[in-house]
């Protein structure tokens, strides 16, 4: 039996699948990071399943117990507070494990914050850097510095408290004139993307203390990019 990795909304209830929903009714158990929030969308959708937690702080105590019940028939559903498991959410090492164990492993499309971000920010999107939650302490700067050069558009994951500051730093390592947009509460009734300059943003939110869950999408490098450009096109004459 499957373990299947399933998207939960990341604000908008009505964004569940009908895949999704039919996986988790067909699962014997439901793994979620919070059971509190796990059971508003399981009973949106009238599903009553056994919930286990299964989270950052407990993944490591019982990987191996899971996947021995997924090897003995048992399917599982995992499902994470919002978005799909895996990115930047605990369901990786479990992942890992299955494959490991050459157990069937299927990932459901669906929710996850970073593409609409993505999309209606503005910036070029066929080539990206998704980076989630920078280091707090140990290899923020290092990553910064190396971020400054990045060609691709950059992605990162925020949280409210911490995106003033973020916003500061980042105009200091990449410039305060570097174009990005700020996506909040997306899919949300107070759905809010704001585009500017790095300098402008960490203004605005200095005096507009935001709320909710935040995506920064940056513009890449502007002299790496010229250049790729230009040998894309000399690649092209030849």
């Amino acid at each position: 039996m499957p373990l299947y990795l399933i998207p939960s909304p990341i604000g908008n209830l009505g964004d569940m699948t009908y895949r999704a929903v039919e996986a988790l009714r067909q699962a014997d158990v439901v793994l979620c990071e919070d059971t509190r929030t796990s059971s508003v969308l399981l009973r949106h959708y009238q599903i009553q399943k056994p919930l286990t937690p299964y989270h950052a702080h407990n993944e490591h105590k019982v990987l191996e117990h899971l996947a021995d019940q997924i090897e003995a028939g048992r399917t599982f559903a995992l499902i994470t507070d919002a978005g799909t498991p895996g990115i930047s959410d605990p369901g990786f090492l479990l992942v890992r494990e299955c494959a490991r164990r050459g157990l069937h492993v299927e990932c459901l499309p669906g929710a996850t914050a970073f593409v609409p971000a993505l999309v209606q920010s503005g910036l070029a999107a066929s080539r990206f850097a998704f980076e989630g939650f920078l280091p707090l302490k140990k290899g923020r700067q290092t990553m910064l510095k190396s971020l400054a050069e990045e060609p691709r558009t950059i992605i990162l994951y925020e949280s409210p408290h911490r995106l003033q500051k973020t916003l500061n730093e980042l105009a200091q390592y990449m410039g305060a004139d570097r174009q990005a947009a700020v996506c909040r509460e997306l899919t949300k009734k107070f759905e809010e993307t704001r585009r500017d300059n790095l300098a402008a943003l960490a203004t605005h939110y200095t005096t507009h203390p935001p709320k909710g869950e935040i995506v920064i999408v940056i513009d890449g490098a502007p002299s790496k990019k010229k250049k790729q450009i230009t040998d894309d096109l000399d690649d092209e004459e030849e």
